[in-house]
């Protein structure tokens, strides 16, 4: 069986009063996760968490031990938290707008499974070569994608934030859904945006690499999103196969 050493820690930042990112790890059954919360009025926090709780009690009722057994779980995580999203809307209407960005990564012996919604993001970090494994869900890398902005235009854009789809109880989800096989010293990092918009990724590379402790090198990128600005939460989970 896939076995993975994973540690996460999650920081305010400077800027805001309450953090709204939600991580869990659990090696045992060999996941982990990072969702970001959106909604404001305390919403977004009951939104990472309900899909934090839901994507644990589901792996734990499943535990799949396939690529199509993990498959099914991780895209039941995703379904479920949703519903559970939509009747806590229904229950509480001032919640209305709530949802949360998600990143859940599960692990069996054939490789892995990678769920994403939103712009929160994963990367690999594999034979010193750091690859970001996720496409943000956002109006402008949408734009990039078609080629209306450059990547260099999108990391300024005024409306770079604005995301097109997340797990927000209104819809049917358009989840992606990525596999990959995994190798020895494979290093996983989920992470909220508040890491990524203010680290490039080369810092997270250097940061990242090396052979310390997982927990040195998550202290090391939470502080140097603190030291470029800490403009909003900051969550990071390293995982190790």
């Amino acid at each position: 069986m896939a076995r993975l050493t994973c540690i996460g820690k999650s920081d305010v930042g400077l800027k805001r009063s309450n953090n709204e990112d939600t991580f869990l790890v659990d090696p045992d059954l060999n996941f982990c996760l990072v969702a970001d919360g959106i909604g404001g009025a305390a919403a977004g926090e009951f939104a990472s968490r309900i899909f934090a709780e839901t994507a644990a009690e589901v792996l734990a009722a499943a535990r799949p031990s396939s690529e199509t057994s993990t498959l099914a779980a991780v895209q039941t995580a995703f379904s479920t938290a949703n519903d559970r999203l939509r009747l806590h809307i229904q229950q509480n209407p001032s919640h209305q707008g709530m949802g949360c960005t998600a990143e859940l990564l599960a692990c069996h012996p054939e490789g892995f499974v990678l769920g994403h919604l939103g712009d929160s993001r994963t990367y690999r970090l594999r034979n010193h070569q750091l690859k970001q494994l996720t496409e943000d869900h956002t109006l402008v890398q949408a734009q990039v994608t078609q080629g209306l902005l450059s990547p260099q235009e999108a990391m300024t854009h005024p409306m770079r934030n604005v995301i097109l789809r997340a797990v927000d109880g209104q819809s049917e989800l358009e989840l992606d859904l990525l596999r990959g096989k995994l190798q020895a010293g494979d290093l996983f990092l989920l992470c909220s945006d508040g890491l990524t918009d203010m680290v490039d990724d080369g810092l997270i590379l250097e940061l990242a690499g090396g052979a310390d402790p997982l927990a040195r090198k998550v202290d090391r990128l939470i502080a140097a999103a603190l030291a470029a600005g800490g403009k909003d939460n900051i969550t990071v989970v390293l995982c190790e196969y």
